[in-house]
């Protein structure tokens, strides 16, 4: 089980970097802007989705052997669940009111577009971490 569960947070911290290296900056290269925006806003929940099971089976197939690594991957889990349910709806409203010409939207979407970032970040940081501790 554990020797799943480390390859499970291998292939989710995998998914994330190539979405960091990869995917994001091809899409905005290779897209419009107007284009990448809708393209991203259809592949972040899968993405997240992605990191939600990967990094929640993990977390499940290691809570009994190695409870801190467990409870590391689930809060990863959990913490992805509230970005992609609460965080990225927030952030696509005020991005899409910025784009209507309010300026304060702007400023809140660049604010917590910001926070996802780093969310993603320690999430990623966690993980590196398990993968090279375990």
């Amino acid at each position: 089980m554990e020797t799943i569960a480390l390859y499970l947070v291998a292939a989710t911290l995998g998914a994330m970097l190539f979405f960091a290296v990869g995917i994001a900056p091809t899409v905005f290269q290779a897209l419009p802007i107007e284009q990448a925006g809708i393209f991203l806003r259809r592949l972040f929940p899968r993405y997240y989705l992605a990191l939600i099971i990967g990094s929640g089976l993990a977390g499940a197939l290691w809570v009994q052997s190695a409870p801190w690594a467990g409870g590391t991957c689930l809060m990863v889990a959990l913490s992805t669940l509230w970005v992609r349910q609460s965080l990225v709806p927030r952030i696509n409203a005020l991005r899409d009111a910025e784009l209507g010409g309010d300026g304060a939207a702007g400023a809140r979407f660049a604010r917590l577009h910001r926070l996802s970032v780093v969310i993603n970040m320690i999430q990623l940081a966690a993980l590196l971490f398990l993968l090279v501790r375990y």
